[in-house]
Protein backbone atom coordinates (compact mmCIF):
# COMPACT_ATOMS: atom_id res chain seq x y z
CA UNK A 1 0.00 0.00 0.00
CA UNK A 2 1.55 3.24 -1.18
CA UNK A 3 2.38 6.36 1.72
CA UNK A 4 -0.46 8.32 0.63
CA UNK A 5 -3.29 5.54 1.18
CA UNK A 6 -1.90 4.81 4.35
CA UNK A 7 -2.37 8.36 5.29
CA UNK A 8 -5.78 8.50 3.90
CA UNK A 9 -7.32 5.68 6.21
CA UNK A 10 -4.81 6.98 9.08
CA UNK A 11 -6.28 10.79 9.11
CA UNK A 12 -9.93 9.01 7.93
CA UNK A 13 -9.66 6.86 11.06
CA UNK A 14 -8.52 10.15 13.46
CA UNK A 15 -11.23 12.47 11.56
CA UNK A 16 -14.16 9.39 12.32
CA UNK A 17 -13.30 9.24 15.86
CA UNK A 18 -13.18 12.65 16.30
CA UNK A 19 -17.07 13.12 14.88
CA UNK A 20 -17.80 10.29 17.10
CA UNK A 21 -16.73 11.80 20.19
CA UNK A 22 -18.71 14.56 19.15
CA UNK A 23 -15.44 16.55 18.41
CA UNK A 24 -16.92 17.99 15.41
CA UNK A 25 -14.91 21.89 16.20
CA UNK A 26 -11.68 19.70 15.28
CA UNK A 27 -12.85 17.56 12.71
CA UNK A 28 -13.84 19.97 10.75
CA UNK A 29 -10.27 21.24 10.25
CA UNK A 30 -9.73 17.75 8.80
CA UNK A 31 -12.12 17.22 6.20
CA UNK A 32 -10.50 19.02 3.81
CA UNK A 33 -7.74 16.53 3.82
CA UNK A 34 -8.85 13.42 2.93
CA UNK A 35 -9.18 13.54 -0.71
CA UNK A 36 -6.10 15.55 -1.62
CA UNK A 37 -4.80 11.87 -0.67
CA UNK A 38 -6.73 10.41 -3.04
CA UNK A 39 -6.23 12.73 -5.72
CA UNK A 40 -2.05 12.04 -5.01
CA UNK A 41 -2.77 8.74 -5.10
CA UNK A 42 -4.08 8.99 -8.43
CA UNK A 43 -1.19 11.59 -10.11
CA UNK A 44 1.62 9.28 -9.28
CA UNK A 45 0.04 5.98 -10.54
CA UNK A 46 0.91 5.06 -14.06
CA UNK A 47 -1.08 6.71 -16.99
CA UNK A 48 -4.14 5.08 -18.40
CA UNK A 49 -6.91 5.94 -20.61
CA UNK A 50 -9.23 7.37 -18.42
CA UNK A 51 -6.99 8.58 -15.31
CA UNK A 52 -8.21 12.31 -15.62
CA UNK A 53 -12.05 11.11 -15.15
CA UNK A 54 -10.91 9.72 -11.87
CA UNK A 55 -8.92 12.82 -11.06
CA UNK A 56 -12.32 15.12 -11.97
CA UNK A 57 -14.38 13.36 -10.33
CA UNK A 58 -12.25 13.24 -7.22
CA UNK A 59 -11.67 16.67 -7.69
CA UNK A 60 -14.73 17.87 -7.99
CA UNK A 61 -16.02 16.02 -4.79
CA UNK A 62 -13.10 17.52 -2.67
CA UNK A 63 -14.74 20.80 -3.88
CA UNK A 64 -17.99 19.30 -3.00
CA UNK A 65 -16.55 18.54 0.41
CA UNK A 66 -15.35 22.11 0.98
CA UNK A 67 -18.37 24.11 -0.23
CA UNK A 68 -20.74 21.85 2.12
CA UNK A 69 -18.58 23.02 4.87
CA UNK A 70 -20.57 26.14 5.16
CA UNK A 71 -23.66 24.62 4.11
CA UNK A 72 -25.31 25.92 7.35
CA UNK A 73 -24.53 29.33 6.61
CA UNK A 74 -27.15 30.07 3.93
CA UNK A 75 -28.68 27.32 1.36
CA UNK A 76 -26.81 28.47 -1.57
CA UNK A 77 -23.70 26.75 0.41
CA UNK A 78 -25.75 23.30 0.09
CA UNK A 79 -26.27 24.46 -3.57
CA UNK A 80 -22.91 24.70 -5.01
CA UNK A 81 -22.07 21.90 -2.64
CA UNK A 82 -24.64 19.67 -4.74
CA UNK A 83 -23.62 20.74 -8.06
CA UNK A 84 -20.45 20.13 -7.18
CA UNK A 85 -21.34 16.59 -6.91
CA UNK A 86 -23.52 16.30 -9.53
CA UNK A 87 -20.58 16.84 -11.80
CA UNK A 88 -18.14 14.58 -9.43
CA UNK A 89 -20.88 11.83 -10.64
CA UNK A 90 -21.06 12.84 -14.06
CA UNK A 91 -17.23 12.23 -14.61
CA UNK A 92 -18.12 8.59 -12.18
CA UNK A 93 -20.25 7.43 -14.87
CA UNK A 94 -18.18 8.59 -18.18
CA UNK A 95 -15.56 6.81 -15.78
CA UNK A 96 -16.95 3.64 -15.40
CA UNK A 97 -18.61 3.48 -18.84
CA UNK A 98 -14.69 3.88 -20.50
CA UNK A 99 -13.55 0.85 -18.54
CA UNK A 100 -12.14 -1.83 -20.31
CA UNK A 101 -14.85 -4.52 -20.63
CA UNK A 102 -13.60 -8.54 -20.16
CA UNK A 103 -16.58 -10.18 -20.24
CA UNK A 104 -19.97 -10.06 -22.40
CA UNK A 105 -23.24 -8.55 -21.19
CA UNK A 106 -25.21 -9.65 -18.85
CA UNK A 107 -29.18 -9.93 -18.47
CA UNK A 108 -28.67 -9.97 -14.56
CA UNK A 109 -28.08 -6.10 -15.16
CA UNK A 110 -31.86 -5.62 -15.47
CA UNK A 111 -32.50 -6.89 -11.72
CA UNK A 112 -30.15 -4.31 -10.50
CA UNK A 113 -31.83 -1.91 -12.88
CA UNK A 114 -35.26 -2.86 -11.32
CA UNK A 115 -33.54 -2.43 -7.98
CA UNK A 116 -31.98 0.83 -8.57
CA UNK A 117 -35.38 2.33 -10.45
CA UNK A 118 -37.37 1.42 -7.39
CA UNK A 119 -34.88 3.19 -4.91
CA UNK A 120 -35.04 6.31 -6.93
CA UNK A 121 -38.61 6.21 -6.82
CA UNK A 122 -38.88 4.99 -3.43
CA UNK A 123 -36.26 8.30 -2.38
CA UNK A 124 -38.28 10.88 -4.34
CA UNK A 125 -41.86 9.59 -2.97
CA UNK A 126 -39.58 10.38 0.65
CA UNK A 127 -38.60 13.56 0.33
CA UNK A 128 -40.48 15.29 -2.35
CA UNK A 129 -43.09 16.62 0.33
CA UNK A 130 -40.42 18.66 1.91
CA UNK A 131 -38.02 19.69 -0.60
CA UNK A 132 -39.52 22.76 -1.59
CA UNK A 133 -37.91 24.89 -4.46
CA UNK A 134 -35.23 22.51 -4.12
CA UNK A 135 -37.39 19.67 -5.77
CA UNK A 136 -35.32 19.46 -9.50
CA UNK A 137 -32.20 19.85 -7.80
CA UNK A 138 -32.75 16.94 -5.62
CA UNK A 139 -34.27 14.95 -8.32
CA UNK A 140 -31.91 15.79 -10.58
CA UNK A 141 -29.37 14.06 -8.41
CA UNK A 142 -30.84 11.46 -7.31
CA UNK A 143 -31.44 10.40 -11.11
CA UNK A 144 -27.40 10.78 -11.61
CA UNK A 145 -26.62 8.68 -8.80
CA UNK A 146 -28.77 6.49 -9.80
CA UNK A 147 -27.04 6.45 -13.22
CA UNK A 148 -23.61 5.87 -11.65
CA UNK A 149 -24.87 3.05 -9.23
CA UNK A 150 -26.24 1.50 -12.37
CA UNK A 151 -23.14 1.77 -14.40
CA UNK A 152 -21.41 0.24 -11.49
CA UNK A 153 -23.85 -2.29 -11.35
CA UNK A 154 -23.07 -3.29 -15.57
CA UNK A 155 -19.13 -2.75 -14.64
CA UNK A 156 -19.91 -5.78 -12.11
CA UNK A 157 -20.92 -7.86 -15.04
CA UNK A 158 -18.24 -6.57 -17.46
CA UNK A 159 -15.02 -5.94 -15.64
CA UNK A 160 -12.25 -8.75 -14.51
CA UNK A 161 -12.26 -9.63 -11.02
CA UNK A 162 -11.88 -8.13 -8.28
CA UNK A 163 -11.94 -4.62 -8.91
CA UNK A 164 -15.39 -4.86 -10.51
CA UNK A 165 -16.89 -5.85 -6.91
CA UNK A 166 -14.67 -3.37 -5.31
CA UNK A 167 -15.87 -0.73 -7.35
CA UNK A 168 -19.96 -2.04 -6.92
CA UNK A 169 -19.38 -1.82 -2.73
CA UNK A 170 -17.72 2.01 -3.49
CA UNK A 171 -20.96 2.80 -5.92
CA UNK A 172 -22.97 1.03 -2.84
CA UNK A 173 -21.90 3.13 0.13
CA UNK A 174 -21.57 6.26 -2.25
CA UNK A 175 -25.42 5.94 -2.65
CA UNK A 176 -25.76 4.81 0.88
CA UNK A 177 -24.25 8.25 2.08
CA UNK A 178 -26.16 9.90 -0.15
CA UNK A 179 -29.11 8.63 1.30
CA UNK A 180 -28.67 8.94 4.95
CA UNK A 181 -27.78 13.02 4.28
CA UNK A 182 -30.61 13.23 2.09
CA UNK A 183 -33.03 11.86 4.92
CA UNK A 184 -31.39 13.67 7.71
CA UNK A 185 -31.55 17.03 6.07
CA UNK A 186 -35.37 16.88 4.36
CA UNK A 187 -37.11 13.76 6.20
CA UNK A 188 -35.89 13.31 9.58
CA UNK A 189 -33.09 13.56 11.70
CA UNK A 190 -30.77 10.26 12.36
CA UNK A 191 -29.09 9.07 14.88
CA UNK A 192 -24.94 9.87 14.15
CA UNK A 193 -25.90 10.75 10.85
CA UNK A 194 -22.67 13.19 10.57
CA UNK A 195 -20.47 10.06 11.55
CA UNK A 196 -22.50 7.13 9.18
CA UNK A 197 -22.56 9.92 6.50
CA UNK A 198 -18.70 10.52 6.17
CA UNK A 199 -17.82 6.32 7.06
CA UNK A 200 -19.67 5.21 4.13
CA UNK A 201 -18.63 8.38 1.83
CA UNK A 202 -14.70 7.85 2.90
CA UNK A 203 -15.25 4.01 2.01
CA UNK A 204 -17.14 4.89 -1.18
CA UNK A 205 -14.39 6.84 -2.12
CA UNK A 206 -11.52 4.22 -1.26
CA UNK A 207 -12.93 1.81 -2.93
CA UNK A 208 -13.79 3.27 -5.97
CA UNK A 209 -10.33 4.47 -6.38
CA UNK A 210 -8.52 1.25 -5.44
CA UNK A 211 -10.83 -0.52 -7.88
CA UNK A 212 -9.83 1.86 -11.09
CA UNK A 213 -6.43 2.00 -10.08
CA UNK A 214 -6.87 -1.40 -9.94
CA UNK A 215 -8.20 -1.73 -13.32
CA UNK A 216 -6.18 0.09 -14.87
CA UNK A 217 -2.67 -1.21 -13.42
CA UNK A 218 -0.18 -1.68 -15.76
CA UNK A 219 -1.59 -0.63 -19.11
Amino acid sequence: MSQYLKFFIGISVFYLLLLLAKQEAIAWYFKPLLLPLLILETYSSSNFRTKKHLLFALFFSWIGDVVLMFADKTELYFILGLTSFLISHIFFIFLFIKQDQTKPNSNLFWIGFIFVTMYLLGMLNLLFPSLGNLKIPVALYATTISIMLLMAIKGYFKWSKPNNLTILIGALFFVSSDSILAINKFHSELPKSGFLIMLTYIVAQFLITKGILGLNKNK
